[in-house]
């Protein structure tokens, strides 16, 4: 078998208006490299900043390099009968086959992932991404994020899952169809008429089925990744999703606590069964002066004066750490100023006990997206866009969509206070 090892660098912008910007495609016949075609190409198109940072390609560089139509005859010669080879296969193939598109040209080859090939075949390594898993591997690697730099490790990475496919079954597995990579028709229109707006989108099979609920900050670009991506989910998810249904939220808070009561009340097909329903550890005040730390990690069984929740307990003295080094300049400070740095954190961090709403973005300009807390719990969220509805409480708890949330609804309240959200919290007491 012949296999074309390839990278290619891309300007970057919105889906399927990426162009071509270097590219490097060693043929290889499963012992040696036949032939090589590497260079820089003008894409005619403006590269994106964070781009040009990460690869040191800027758009001076490309003004006489070769435009795409002028190498497009090597690419073809280069990769006939050949079976394409790249990191993230789907990506580099959409990009190359859009290339030829834009040619008028229908360029199809059957593509394999070193992704997909290394979960089955190194299922223990840290990560599968190429930096790391190449470094893990002991493959020396330069020019990281350059065309030819990433081919070379990808082929070298290549040699090494070759060797130890020793079945050689697993190839064939992976080996996928010359449309794979690409959205169907159907999945075009689904994407182009989703928003790019932060919320909670649902994906349902032919007989209304619901698979998937996600909540993402671009809806219309995480559907696209799940129609793009690889892996045993993105495939089921390709293969059975016939309808896609959204609901904006603005607000990043609302969409997390939306998807978590959503999951738990519509158990979808492709998701787990297992909902997590609380936090195991909290920060609690226990007392002591500041000089010896306030805080200490405790496991949770529902006890007051939490600062705040935790999933892990390692995380949970990570930030008790933080706090504690934070309150020791208080320790030659009076007992009220103490008291008023104790309280302060409370209110920035904790929803324990306490009545208040939190007030983020809306789905609209003017518009509020609002989180009611009562006796320390979330009891659900709502849209407004006038004051008045906000400083009326009564008012407030009639444009609320009810919910009674649990444990893990206050640890997702209390990880986004922790991450200096643009929250703005208002006790009702």
């Amino acid at each position: 078998m012949i296999y074309a090892i390839l990278d290619i660098e891309s300007t970057g912008g919105k889906y399927n208006e990426e162009g071509i910007m270097e590219i490097a495609i060693h043929r290889f016949n499963g012992l040696q490299v036949e032939d090589k075609f590497i260079g820089l190409i003008n894409p005619e198109r403006k590269i994106q900043p964070f781009v040009a940072n990460l690869t040191g390609i800027n758009n001076k560089m490309l003004q006489s390099a070769p435009k795409f139509h002028e190498v497009a005859k090597r690419i073809i010669e280069i990769t006939d009968n050949a079976v394409i080879v790249a990191h993230n296969a789907q990506f580099d193939y959409r990009i190359l086959r859009t290339e030829f598109r834009r040619l008028g040209y229908d360029y199809k080859r059957k593509t394999l992932c070193t992704v997909d090939l290394s979960k089955k075949l190194l299922p223990d390594a840290e990560s599968h991404s190429l930096g790391k898993l190449v470094r893990s591997l002991g493959i020396p690697v330069t020019d990281r994020h350059r065309a030819n730099g990433d081919a070379l490790a990808t082929l070298k990475l290549f040699k090494l899952l070759l060797t130890k496919d020793s079945g050689k079954t697993i190839i064939t597995e992976v080996i996928r169809e010359e449309s794979s990579g690409e959205l169907s028709h159907k999945q075009l229109d689904m994407v182009e008429q989703l928003p790019s707006e932060t919320g909670v989108y649902y994906l349902y099979s032919k007989k209304g089925e619901l698979l998937y609920i996600g909540k993402t900050k671009n809806i219309k670009k995480r559907v696209n990744q799940h129609f793009t991506n690889v892996g045993d989910l993105a495939r089921k998810l390709q293969k059975e999703t016939k309808e896609v249904t959204f609901e904006i939220t603005g607000s990043d808070v609302i969409a997390l606590l939306k998807e978590q009561f959503e999951k738990e009340n519509n158990r979808p097909k492709l998701q787990p069964d297992k909902v997590k329903t609380g936090f195991q550890y909290g920060v609690y005040l226990t007392g002591g002066s500041a000089g010896e730390g306030f805080f200490r990690v405790e496991k949770n069984y529902g006890q007051p004066n939490r600062l705040s929740s935790f999933a892990s307990k390692k995380a949970a003295a990570d930030f008790a750490q933080k706090i504690n080094m934070e309150l020791r300049g208080y320790s030659n400070k009076t007992t009220e100023e103490q008291q008023n740095a104790l309280q302060a954190l409370f209110l920035r961090y904790s929803i324990d006990g306490r009545n208040a709403i939190l007030i983020d973005k809306g789905r609209a300009q003017g518009e509020k997206g609002v989180v009611l807390i009562q006796k320390g719990r979330f009891r659900g969220y709502g849209f407004t866009e006038l004051n008045h509805q906000l400083n009326n409480i009564s008012i407030l708890e009639n444009l609320i969509t009810p919910i009674n949330g649990n444990d893990y609804a206050t640890f997702i309240i209390e990880s986004v206070l922790r991450r200096k959200h643009r929250l703005k919290v208002v006790d009702l007491n």
